[in-house]
């Protein structure tokens, strides 16, 4: 693939439907901050393209946790990865995109919320399971296209509303709604600022600055639907082209979805900014907050028939541009990673057929985790995504950096590691999700000493933990011999030494279809990826 499709996919695949309800609606309650959750990816982006990819290619895998198995050896850490993955793409990615395109579809349409997922899932199946990586990717850059274009129009229809900038700038400090009692349902004073006080703010800076560094560095680098897209690339220059195409789009969101949804908190402030769980629940049908309807509102109200469809088209493609790109991704996961070693005689067919069901499976766990992305976080879709990706994502990350940038680091050490901190954030988790971590006028019952740290705060905690825990193990064990890693670490990415894989596999017929036609080209300054082992030709 082209760096065009490359870039583009990067982006469809981020941008899913939970991102036009998600930061139009936190956008709508708590003013531009969330928009640094974007801006954040587009620098991380390119330490993908110039740092993560490089290693991953001239390792020669074809996923993540294949990766960490060929760097560290075992079996363990690979498993591990996997299903955590696995795990993060039932609750924050597919039931996510569920909820918000159903959102989107029982506003505008007036569907009943499970017809309209089970429309847009059987629709985004079809296309995923006959048409393969390739077919995604140019579909995403179709897609790309519908989506910048049709958010610009509905972009300058709600701020052409409230007057543009400045008048935006002079309302929506006024957008009260009428059964707001102080301070519940008031709009922030610090609405307008994108770095906040580091206590007692919605999105304080410190954790904005380094929490959100290092759940974009998940994200962004280990994830295995983003990195799926570098892997298929022409060339390491499509990759790094891609990336910087990405980055740049990744300029938009604020302008797109941000602003718009506070523009619709200033037309629409009895619904959008709606204080109290009786008034919310007549509003939109939850008592949790309707600040999710704001992007619906907007196109329902604003635009004339003609624009209404073509919106529904651009959330339409986005849904299915990000769901479409997990579930290729989830596939390949659970075949490569967990299906073949149960099944280690398995054809290529039958992997195929595996995934294809997984798929089936993953859907129907999203359809029951539903209710709990409806209730959590105040109602507020995108902080929720936040904070599920801050509780488990940091030990992910850990384990990366230090497995790239940390020869030393060996598999007990980055098994153990992982496991605690994993630990440590399912504790987190499970009691906010089961005690609730308080809203305006009714704080929860999650003890302060578990939930009263912002989870981005607790992702810079979780991720130091993880990474101490990852070097006090290693340091306890013999490290792993250099000649097992030549070019899977970043100090030794130029070595011109063949390496021993410790996981000793040679590629199965079922990675053919998540890799391009031939070796990638790595550049001048490196071999090629697959070629490992006393025949591995040297670096010129």
């Amino acid at each position: 693939m082209s760096w065009g499709p490359v870039g583009a996919s990067l982006f469809a695949s981020n941008i899913g439907s939970g991102h036009f309800v998600g930061l139009a609606g936190t956008g709508a309650a708590g003013g531009i901050a969330v928009g640094g959750f974007e801006w954040s990816g587009m620098f991380i982006v390119l330490l993908l393209g110039w740092v993560f990819v490089p290693i991953y290619l001239r390792a020669g895998v074809s996923t993540m946790p294949q990766y960490l198995q060929r760097r560290f050896g075992g079996r363990r850490l690979r498993l591990l990865l996997a299903l955590l993955s696995l795990g993060l793409y039932i609750s924050t990615k597919i039931s996510v995109d569920m909820f918000s395109g159903a959102i989107f579809i029982r506003e505008a349409l007036g569907w009943d919320l499970y017809a309209s997922v089970g429309a847009l899932l059987a629709v985004t199946a079809l296309y995923t399971v006959t048409g393969g990586l390739t077919a995604l990717m140019y579909a995403d850059l179709v897609q790309t296209l519908i989506i910048v274009g049709g958010a610009s129009v509905l972009a300058g229809y709600a701020l052409s509303a409230v007057g543009g900038l400045p008048g935006l700038r002079l309302r929506y400090p006024l957008a009260v709604a009428p059964n707001a009692s102080a301070p519940c349902g008031q709009p922030r004073a610090d609405a307008f600022h994108l770095l906040r006080g580091p206590r007692g703010a919605d999105l304080p800076w410190p954790g904005l600055l380094l929490g959100l560094g290092v759940v974009s560095a998940w994200y962004w680098c280990t994830d295995q639907v983003i990195v799926q897209r570098c892997l298929a690339a022409r060339s390491m220059a499509h990759v790094r082209a891609g990336c910087v195409v990405c980055g740049y789009l990744k300029v938009l969101p604020m302008f797109l979805m941000v602003l718009p949804g506070m523009a619709a908190r200033v037309l629409f402030p009895e619904v959008v900014g709606c204080a109290d769980p009786q008034g919310c629940l007549r509003a939109c049908g939850t008592p949790a907050g309707c600040s999710n309807v704001a992007y619906p509102r907007l196109v329902l109200s604003l635009l004339p028939t003609g624009l209404r469809g073509l919106m529904l088209a651009v959330v339409l493609a986005a849904l299915m541009s990000s769901l479409a790109s997990i579930f290729s991704s989830a596939g390949a996961l659970f075949t490569l990673d967990i299906y073949q070693r149960l099944r280690p005689r398995a054809g290529p067919r039958h992997l195929l057929m595996a995934g294809r069901l997984w798929v089936l499976v993953m859907v129907g766990l999203s359809l029951a985790w539903l209710p709990v992305v409806e209730a959590a976080r105040g109602g507020q879709l995108f902080d929720y995504i936040q904070a599920m990706a801050s509780y488990l994502a940091p030990p992910v990350a850990a384990v990366f950096v230090l497995a790239v940038f940390s020869p030393r680091v060996n598999e007990p050490g980055a098994f153990w590691g992982l496991l605690g901190g994993l630990g440590l954030g399912m504790g987190r988790l499970i009691a906010e999700v089961a005690l609730g971590p308080g809203a305006c006028g009714a704080p929860g019952g999650c003890p302060p000493w578990i939930c009263g740290l912002h989870y981005l705060h607790f992702a810079v905690v979780l991720f130091l933990a993880t990474g101490g825990a990852v070097v006090a193990v290693s340091l306890r064990s013999p490290p792993i011999p250099k000649q097992h890693l030549h070019r899977l670490v970043f100090s030794l990415r130029h070595s011109q030494e063949p390496r021993v894989d410790l996981d000793q596999e040679e590629p199965k017929d079922g990675d053919v279809q998540l890799q391009s036609k031939g070796p990638i080209d790595v550049g001048p300054m490196s071999p090629q990826p697959h070629s490992h082992g006393p025949n591995e030709p040297p670096a010129p």
